[in-house]
């Protein structure tokens, strides 16, 4: 069973890198007139979803919201002091100032994620978790805010017009 959970680990990431990579080559191909391929890269990435969901649920890794916040919270908290820092100190010694830049853009949003799904949690305790106001994410750097889209993005200084609400 152990190699089988191992197995559905790295299928479950490799489906999951493919939805997103298929859904950016979708982008690509839209920008560049061919409608028909995008939309075939948009399929293949639903497809790709299906069985990253199918391999999560074999897992037993999707629980309640209240521990999928906790999830998050430790996921995000590991992101924010471990995993990125270590990053970036990698770039920086190698000279890879875009991957850098982009480590320490993502570092800094996870921070942000990790307080947005503390306050979830305690919002969903005290019976407000309804109470959430819209959230819109910075299509540069990935901030997200609750409420309305700042007029520049505190973390990379985008416009407002590089906000968009997520439903």
């Amino acid at each position: 069973m152990a190699e089988t959970r191992e197995n559905l680990s790295a299928a479950f990431a490799g489906e999951s890198q493919a939805n997103r990579t298929y859904l950016f080559f979708a982008e690509k191909a839209e920008q560049e007139g061919f409608k028909s391929v995008a939309r075939l890269f948009r399929a293949a990435a639903e497809a790709e979803t299906v069985h990253a969901r199918n391999h999560l649920q074999a897992l037993q890794g999707i629980k309640s919201t209240t521990e999928n916040l906790r999830t998050a919270i430790s996921g995000e908290h590991h992101e924010f002091t471990s995993m990125y820092p270590a990053f970036i100190k990698t770039a920086e010694s190698e000279s890879e100032a875009k991957a850098e830049r982009s480590f320490r853009l993502a570092n800094e949003v996870e921070l942000t994620h990790h307080g947005l799904f503390e306050s979830a949690l305690k919002k969903m305790q005290s019976g407000q978790a309804d109470d959430l106001l819209p959230f819109f994410v910075c299509q540069v750097c990935g901030h997200t805010v609750e409420g309305q889209a700042p007029d520049r993005c505190p973390v990379c200084g985008a416009q407002a017009k590089m906000f968009r609400q997520v439903e």
